[in-house]
Order: C-alpha cells, then sequence, then structure tokens
C-alpha cells in the first residue's frame, strides 16, 4: 500500500501532539516515524516552532495558543509550517487541516473546524499575500 500525502500528514500530527503532550526540559521528546520524509518536515518544524507559535498566536483572538488542545494545536503548527515552508497550495493545506479535525477533533459539534478553517485562511492571507 503506497502511502498518501494525508497519512504523512496523520503521522507528522501525531508526533507533533506527543511531542507538546510529552516534552519536558527534564527529558526530551524522541519521535518515531515510520516515514524517512516524515522525520525530516518533523525536524524542520520543531527547528521553526517559535516561529510557527509566534505566526498562530498573532492570530489568535481572544484565545491563547495553550488553550487549544494537544491535537487541535498540532494540527495547526504543520498547516502553518506547510502554509509558511511550502508550495503546496494553500487551499489543500487548509482542505487538509479541517479534515482532519473533522476525523480527530470535533465534538459533536461543527464549531472546532469552523475555528481552524478561519485561522488557518488568516494566517494564509498574512503568509502568501
Amino acid at each position: 500500500m503506497n502511502p498518501t500525502r494525508r497519512d504523512f500528514r496523520i503521522e507528522l500530527m501525531n508526533q507533533l501532539y506527543q511531542y507538546d503532550l510529552y516534552q519536558t526540559e527534564q527529558m526530551p521528546f524522541i519521535p518515531s516515524f515510520e516515514r524517512e520524509d516524515a522525520a525530516k518536515t518533523y525536524d524542520e518544524i520543531i527547528q521553526a516552532i517559535h516561529e510557527i507559535d509566534d505566526i498562530i498566536t498573532k492570530h489568535l483572538f481572544d484565545y491563547s495558543l495553550y488553550r487549544l488542545n494537544f491535537v487541535d494545536r498540532a494540527i495547526i503548527r504543520l498547516a502553518t509550517y506547510e502554509l509558511l515552508k511550502t508550495t503546496t497550495d494553500k487551499k489543500i493545506i487548509i482542505n487538509e487541516a479541517v479534515e482532519l479535525t473533522k476525523i480527530y477533533s470535533n465534538l459533536d459539534d461543527e464549531k472546532q473546524h469552523k475555528f481552524t478553517n478561519r485561522l488557518l485562511d488568516n494566517i494564509a492571507k498574512t503568509i502568501k499575500g
């Protein structure tokens, strides 16, 4: 079976979620990947995590980055990285992030994926003009 781009994003989302959940000053989180390209992208995201978080924070209104749950934060960080550092069309990036939110984060309503869509759309407008 050939892994899809969504599988790639899911693997990264899972590792970013775990990074957020398990990383401490006393013990660094050591990710485990099935795909070498996912490991490379993960390293790039972690190297740019402060820049990514600053961009997200600037686009949150009356909300803080750490108020987001771990899954949503992982999805939004991944999408922001892709908007910032890749040439993938912004509509594809946002759509994939919304779909991941629908699968992994929506709690019986549509509020979270609408929030994610609106936030990433605003970020995309700032980054890609």
